[in-house]
């Protein structure tokens, strides 16, 4: 690691807290170093030095920003009363297209309990810049970043530089908090306002990149020039080509001396909007609405406050997630946030698309990320990628749950697929039948049909083995279906083959596959009329809840087990093994009844 140096305007120190400042030793004294710019080393995209200590006292001297006067010890208390773990603002973007919705969504801003509003001028129609500016900084109820993004930076601006930059300068005359402008022009900006701004208006040098997320020398360098300029915050945003992107960023805001705003745009980029009040981000940005962003990857504000329980995040907060392609989909956040939450659990839970889940685990390399779930298309992957399988996952050859060990950073995998798809099953065909008590499993000696052969179906093709089942297994590529057959035990079939296929009556249909999953979810991975042949059938999908397929096979005569059931057991295992605390079976149903 070096440090760059720059003899630029002096200013007053900025603190976070001792959890993520690096403090620079042996510098030269004539020279004020904010920033410190991370060297490349063999192992510069991991995060396995970011294991943050709650035994390192805090060094206290300027607050955070001047939003939260009341920081102290890593927490501040917010006019509710609630105490909070990090400074980190929640900032809602204001895109309307005219002053009056402006003003109506100011509104909503406060009653959402953002920090602040960054008020998009170059969304606007019709903007009288005298008189627009006054009503908006007047009727804000909360404290105003004003941005006049141009066509250039990714903006809707495309007219004459000058005004622009001079509206932005009326906006600090009239009493803006924020004012935001791009690097490009920064220098030339700042050096126009030296001596007129007052110390309450912070300005915000920005810089995005609609490409990629360059490496962290490249983002230091970046950093260290932004500041040269004079920013009282530096802004970066990137955009993720994959997830493990993101790790630069965060490698840059928790070694930033000055405050700093590190997005990375995108959906890959997501846990960078969320984790950044874990790594000491300045603020991030949450919608009010879904789908009306200002950048690609935002969330909203009512998901980072009731999803992630966004102030509720510290540095020593552990991050546990589900990863997978696609992800978003996934109920997982919400089940296990709220679980977390409600045992007092210091841990956030977010959806995780990743591509290569190698070199996901080897980048996120610190004990900080503590756990995972896995879903398709990364089970099997999953098992090589695991320092010690569970034999049970070996045998299935499928791992849907990664634990690391805390004391040496070790993968551990587990499969807990298998015991909740089976015992839902089970409840199924005990409620059909009227069946009670400790009798065996209704299981037994049942046809078994598997409808894939990856991940999932090696867990219900395994587990309905365990159980006595005669197993079948349908796979659209009949080569993957007859080497999972020839490992289980059983027969195999192509997908086409499975429409023709009833040698008895009462069979029982598993799927596995995503066929039928939001937002395909017309499709089904057997005709209508060949599940009469069938006494249950289960779908491994939950978005939706009533597939096509159930729908149908209810429509048949057939009982039917949702997806839900499965996951919601499968879960229980996999809180026992992220927390070490007996799994809340009433709320986890609770959680899920309103999804």
């Amino acid at each position: 690691m070096v440090v760059r140096k720059s003899k630029i305007k002096k200013k007053k120190s900025w603190n976070r807290s001792s959890h993520f400042t690096v403090p620079p030793t042996n510098l030269d004294p004539k020279y004020k170093y904010n920033c410190l710019v991370i060297r490349p080393t063999p192992n510069y995209q991991t995060l396995s030095s970011f294991h943050f200590s709650q035994s390192t006292p805090l060094r206290q001297t300027d607050t955070l920003n001047p939003l939260l006067v009341s920081y102290s010890a890593g927490s501040t208390r917010e006019s509710g009363g609630e105490m909070r773990r990090n400074p980190t603002l929640i900032c809602a973007p204001i895109m309307a297209d005219s002053i009056d919705k402006m003003v109506i969504d100011m509104a909503k801003a406060k009653a959402s309990t953002a920090d602040l509003v960054e008020i998009r001028l170059d969304t606007l129609k019709s903007f009288n810049p005298s008189q627009d500016l006054k009503v908006l900084i007047k009727e804000c109820p909360l404290p105003t970043l004003f941005t006049y993004r141009p066509v250039w930076e990714g903006g809707q601006y495309d007219g004459d530089e000058k005004q622009r930059l001079d509206v932005l300068r009326l906006a600090m005359e009239l009493g803006a908090d924020y004012i935001d402008v791009e690097f490009k022009v920064a220098h030339d900006f700042i050096q126009s306002i030296d001596g007129k701004k007052s110390e309450k208006i912070k300005v915000i040098v920005s810089s995005h990149n609609y490409q990629n997320t360059p490496s962290v020398e490249e983002l230091g360098n970046l950093v260290a020039r932004i500041q040269s300029t004079g920013a009282d915050i530096v802004k970066i945003a990137t955009t993720a080509l994959e997830i493990t992107d993101v790790a630069r960023i965060f490698q840059i805001t928790v070694h930033s001396q000055v405050p700093i705003i590190g997005m990375v745009m995108g959906e890959r980029g997501l846990i960078s909007r969320i984790l950044c009040a874990k790594f000491g981000g300045y603020l991030t940005f949450g919608t009010l609405e879904a789908g009306v962003v200002s950048a690609p990857g935002q969330p909203t504000i009512k998901d980072l406050l009731n999803l992630y329980n966004f102030r509720q995040l510290g540095p020593d907060t552990k991050v546990y997630g589900i990863i997978g392609k696609p992800v978003g989909h996934s109920k997982s956040p919400m089940l296990y946030n709220e679980a977390f939450k409600s045992a007092g659990f210091n841990g956030v839970y977010v959806h995780l698309l990743v591509d290569d889940l190698a070199k996901f685990l080897q980048t996120y390399s610190s004990t900080d990320f503590a756990g995972f779930s896995c879903t398709i298309p990364h089970k099997e992957a999953a098992v090589k990628c695991c320092d010690e399988v569970d034999p049970v996952a070996k045998s299935i050859g499928a791992v849907n749950c990664i634990i690391r060990r805390q004391s040496d950073g070790k993968f551990f995998g587990y499969n807990t697929d298998y015991v909740g798809a089976i015992s839902a099953i089970e409840d199924g065909l005990r409620a059909r039948y009227n069946i009670s008590g400790p009798t065996g499993s209704p299981l037994a000696g049942k046809l078994f049909v598997v409808v894939g052969a990856g991940g999932a179906g090696k867990a219900l093709a395994y587990g309905a083995k365990q159980k006595g089942a005669r197993v079948v297994i349908a796979n659209r590529t009949y080569e993957r279906a007859r080497e999972l057959a020839d490992i289980i035990g059983g027969d195999a079939l192509s997908l086409a083959e499975l429409a023709h296929f009833h040698p008895e009556e009462g069979m029982i249909l598993a799927n596995s596959t995503s066929i039928g999953m939001q937002p395909n979810i017309d499709e089904t991975p057997i005709p209508k009329d060949a599940l009469k042949y069938y006494s249950l059938v289960f779908d491994a999908i939950y978005t939706p809840k009533i597939t096509r397929l159930l729908r149908e096979a209810e429509e048949s005569g057939a009982m039917t087990v949702s997806g839900l059931e499965m996951f919601i057991c499968q879960a229980y295992e996999q809180f026992e093994r992220f927390t070490g605390l007996p799994v809340p079976k009433e709320q986890f149903r609770k959680t899920m009844s309103k999804y």
